[in-house]
C-alpha cells in the first residue's frame, strides 16, 4: 500500500434508497479485485492513520486490490483539492465532514453511488444511511465538546463558558480556522450568550474576548497531548476526543479529560464518504471499499481506535467501548447533541472561517 503524505450533518434515507437496499447484489470480496487500484483521500492526524490501518489495509489483504492514500488536514483542503481537479478528479473516495459533501454535491462534483452495491447499508441506522441529497454515504459520528486538564478541574467543566474564565489566561486553545470544529466553537459561542447558535455577529464579539488569552490552536493534536502533560494547559474546544483515545484512557500521565455534558450541548456530525465524477478506479472496486467502511466490525475496530461513534446498528465492540462516555452511538444522541443544518453551514464556511481568523489572529 502505497502512503503519500500529505485531515479532517443527518438525512434519512429516500424511499428510493429504501428499495434498493431491499434487494442488495453481495460482491465476492476474496480476491476478486485483484490488480485494481483505489485512490483515496483522507485526513492526515491519527484517525486518518485509523483508516489506513483498520480498513485501507485488510481491505487489501481481503480483495488483492491496492488502496493509494493521499492524506491532508482538513475537510476545506479536501474541498479545495477536489474543486482544483475539476471534471479529472485524482480520488475515488473521499472521507470527509458532512458539510464538505453538500458543498461538493452542491458544485455538481460528486457521483451518486448504486446502493445496489452497498449492502452493508441495510445495517445502518436508516438516520444515517446517505445525505448530500444521495451523494455521501453515511461514515462514522464524529463527536466534540470541552477537553480539560483534570488536575485543574476536579470535576468536569459544565459550560463552554469556562472558557473565558480569567484564570485560565494563556492557558487556552481553541480549533483553527479550517477545521469544522472552528464553526462548532461559534456556533456553541452564540449559544452560550443566549442565541440559537446562527448568530454570529454576536458570537465573534465574544470571542474577540480570548485572543489574548490563547496558547495555540489545535492543528497538531500530539503538541496539544504533550502541552497537557506538561501541564501547560487548562482548557480548550470545541474539539474531538477522537484524537486522544490513548491519553483519555489514562488521565493520570496525560491530565487529559473530556466531556460532552455542558450547557449549550455537544456536537454531532455524520461524516460522509463520497465519489467523485470521473473517477479513475472502476466502479465495482469503489463501491466494495465503501461498504466495507460499514462492515459491522470495521465500524467497531474504528470506533475503539479513535472514539468515533458507529452508525452500523450490528457494530461489534469490546464492552469497555460500549461502556465508553466518549463513543458516542446513534441512540445515545439526545436533545444535548447539536446536529448542524448542513446546508445552512455549508452557505456561511468560508465566510466563518475568515471572520474567524481576523477576530483571533
Amino acid at each position: 500500500m502505497k502512503y503519500t503524505l500529505t485531515r479532517r450533518g443527518l438525512l434519512k434515507t429516500g424511499a428510493g434508497a429504501a428499495a434498493a437496499l431491499a434487494a442488495p447484489s453481495i460482491l465476492n470480496a476474496s480476491g476478486s479485485l485483484s490488480g485494481k487500484e483505489i485512490r483515496l483521500l483522507t485526513w492526515s492526524d491519527n484517525t486518518g492513520l485509523a483508516i489506513l490501518e483498520n480498513i485501507a489495509k485488510p481491505f487489501e489483504e481481503m480483495t488483492g486490490a491496492r488502496v493509494i492514500a493521499d492524506r491532508t488536514g482538513s475537510t476545506s483542503e479536501m474541498v479545495a483539492k477536489l474543486r482544483a481537479s475539476g471534471g479529472r478528479a485524482q480520488y475515488d473516495v473521499i472521507t470527509l465532514a458532512g458539510v464538505g459533501a453538500v458543498e461538493l454535491a452542491g458544485d455538481g462534483l460528486l457521483a451518486k453511488p448504486d446502493l445496489n452495491q452497498l449492502p452493508n447499508l441495510a445495517k445502518v441506522d436508516p438516520r444515517f444511511r446517505t445525505g448530500a441529497d444521495g451523494h455521501g454515504i453515511g461514515y462514522l459520528l464524529w463527536t466534540g465538546g470541552l477537553i480539560y486538564n483534570t488536575k485543574t478541574f476536579k470535576e468536569p467543566p459544565k459550560s463552554y463558558a469556562e472558557m473565558w474564565d480569567a484564570s485560565y489566561n494563556g492557558r487556552l486553545f481553541l480549533p483553527p480556522a479550517t477545521w469544522t470544529d472552528a464553526l462548532d466553537t461559534i456556533y456553541a459561542t452564540g449559544k452560550m450568550i443566549g442565541g440559537d447558535g446562527t448568530n454570529s455577529e454576536e458570537a465573534f464579539a465574544k470571542l474577540a474576548e480570548l485572543r489574548s488569552n490563547i496558547l495555540t490552536f489545535g492543528e497538531n493534536p500530539a503538541q496539544l497531548s504533550e502541552l497537557f502533560r506538561s501541564d501547560a494547559l487548562d482548557i480548550g474546544g470545541v474539539y474531538a476526543p477522537a484524537f486522544f483515545a490513548k491519553e483519555l484512557a489514562n488521565s493520570e500521565q496525560s491530565n487529559m479529560g473530556a466531556t460532552y455534558d455542558v450547557e449549550e450541548g455537544f456536537f454531532a456530525d455524520l461524516m460522509y464518504t463520497i465519489m467523485p465524477k470521473e473517477k479513475p478506479g472502476a466502479d465495482d472496486a469503489v463501491h466494495a471499499f465503501i461498504n466495507y467502511t460499514l462492515d459491522a466490525k470495521v465500524q467497531g475496530v474504528m470506533a475503539e481506535a479513535v472514539l468515533n461513534g458507529p452508525i452500523n446498528q450490528e457494530a461489534v465492540m469490546s464492552e469497555a467501548a460500549k461502556a465508553s462516555p466518549f463513543i458516542v452511538k446513534p441512540e445515545q444522541l439526545s436533545d444535548k447533541a447539536v446536529v448542524h443544518d448542513k446546508t445552512f453551514i455549508a452557505d456561511v464556511r468560508e465566510q466563518w472561517i475568515s471572520k474567524y481568523q481576523q477576530t483571533l489572529s
